[in-house]
């Protein structure tokens, strides 16, 4: 092995976002990936039946109109993003739906006595979604740009986050429409850090709306390796890293990698008291996931959500909330949450003709070994008569089998650590988060600030902290094709 200015560990978005950073900045780059496929949790792989093209993790990208790294990078000019106008949807019995537009105002409309609650709790972030942008972005002790947003912010959060959120709604469909994307961050509902999750996600349904990437989330991690070669860089796959000593020399290295994996890579070169910091760093409750190669379109009984990028399928809100609870307490919920896309609908490369691919997941306890896959189908046929009959084939992987084919996932979370008020503000640590007290060592992944979702901020981030430190640069690299 040779020597390098960087190495980047891992090859997730914020591993290449690191990389793409520091090779645009003039370093010599090497990457070393242990799978044979890059990407991480944005990878696409034939998981069923060969021609049917699934999302290994993520499949719908909110941040990626709305990274302020994607931003830079310019991803929209790199890659097709198709951006539904229904950005995401909770079906309800009885052919009831909740529609959240990517239109503000028409999603009110859709509300009946709930339309003018709605539209006073998010304008006010739809219209400064930049800041919303930059808040959710932000390092714990960066002073705000916009302060007045953030106060809005916090408002709407203390609201939605405790046991006082029903207070804003007269009927039903609205909060069961809200819960469903509150819900992602897989918490005990109502809690603060969910809500805070939650309002950010429908801000940006509203305002930018929720992209579908033409061939797959494969494509973002595709777009920025292309650009890291272009510039130098270079990738290693199939290569398992278990030590510092493993590594050729090298000014600087970079973990995309979960703290507890970092602990051990660095062994007796951590210090004591950063060592117990990795060390205490929590990780979350986890998600089932199921594949489905299918016949043909699934066949909700409201039709129009057809045009959904994402459904939520919980029920009410005090059902979605129950289910929510239950895995808290540990226990699978006799009703789950399901999280469902069926990306085919916008892009015909997923899939033979005439047939589609469905994604979809649950939440389930840590390190859960449970086969979740009949349950999130009734939840389906529950809100879709007759999907069972569209089944072709289906791969279903329990939360242990998620932690086992991405490390970073401990027990099956896919937030790469518990997201709790406390784990958003230390993550894992409060100051330059991505630096450690080790000589030329940071850690990049999802485990720091500003935590989980395909955004790349972790890595950027990581690699700006590096390029001051280590090689003195304050002048940041332009990212741009």
């Amino acid at each position: 092995m040779t020597s390098v200015d960087a190495i980047v560990v891992g090859s997730g978005p914020n591993g290449l976002a690191a990389a793409v950073t520091l090779a645009r900045a003039g370093l010599s780059v090497t990457v070393y990936e242990r799978a044979s496929t890059i990407g991480g949790g944005a990878r696409t792989a034939e998981l069923t039946l060969p021609g049917f093209h699934h999302d290994v993790g993520s499949a719908v990208h909110p941040m990626a109109l709305a990274s302020p790294f994607f931003s830079e990078f310019r991803l929209a000019d790199r890659i097709n993003l198709v951006v539904p106008e229904l950005s995401y949807a909770q079906p309800l019995d009885g052919g009831r739906s909740g529609l959240a537009w990517r239109d503000l105002d028409r999603t009110a409309d859709d509300l009946g006595r709930d339309g003018d609650a709605w539209r006073r709790l998010f304008a006010p972030l739809v219209d400064h979604v930049s800041s919303i942008a930059d808040i959710a972005g932000a390092t714990p002790l960066r002073v705000p740009s916009d302060p007045i947003t953030l106060a809005r912010l916090g408002l709407r959060v203390l609201e939605q986050g405790t046991p006082g959120w029903n207070s804003r709604f007269r009927e039903e469909v609205a909060p069961a429409l809200l819960t469903g994307v509150i819900a992602h961050s897989i918490q005990k509902l109502p809690s603060l850090a969910a809500a805070a999750a939650g309002l950010v996600l429908a801000t940006h349904a509203h305002a930018r709306g929720w992209p579908i990437p033409v061939g797959g989330s494969q494509a973002i991690s595709d777009a920025m390796a292309a650009d890291l070669r272009a510039h130098g860089g270079t990738i290693v796959t199939d290569t398992i890293i278990d030590s510092l000593a493993a590594l050729p020399s090298s000014r600087v290295v970079l973990f995309d990698t979960s703290p507890r994996a970092l602990e051990k890579l660095l062994g007796d070169a951590a210090p004591a008291r950063y060592a117990r910091t990795l060390q205490r760093f929590r990780y979350g409750n986890a998600i089932a996931k199921v594949d489905y190669a299918l016949s043909g379109p699934v066949p909700w009984t409201d039709t129009r959500l057809n045009d959904a990028g994402t459904l939520h399928l919980g029920g009410y809100r005090a059902e979605t909330a129950g289910g929510e609870r239950a895995v808290a307490a540990g226990r699978l919920p006799r009703s789950p949450y399901v999280l469902v896309s069926q990306p085919s609908r916008y892009d015909s490369t997923r899939a033979p003709e005439g047939k589609h691919v469905l994604w979809a997941y649950t939440h389930v306890p840590h390190g859960s070994t449970a086969d979740r896959s009949e349950a999130i189908t009734d939840q389906i046929e529950r809100f879709a008569p007759g999907f069972r009959d569209q089944i072709l084939a289906v791969t279903p992987s329990s939360a242990a089998d998620v932690a086992w084919s991405n490390p970073n996932y401990i027990g099956g979370d896919i937030s790469a650590g518990d997201v709790n008020l406390t784990q958003l503000l230390r993550r894992p640590t409060v100051v330059d988060p991505w630096r450690t007290p080790v000589a030329g060592v940071y850690l990049c992944s999802s485990a720091t600030s500003p935590g989980p979702g395909v955004h790349g901020l972790g890595g950027w981030n990581a690699a700006r902290s590096a390029l001051r430190h280590e090689f003195g640069i304050t002048s940041m690299p332009n990212l741009a094709p």
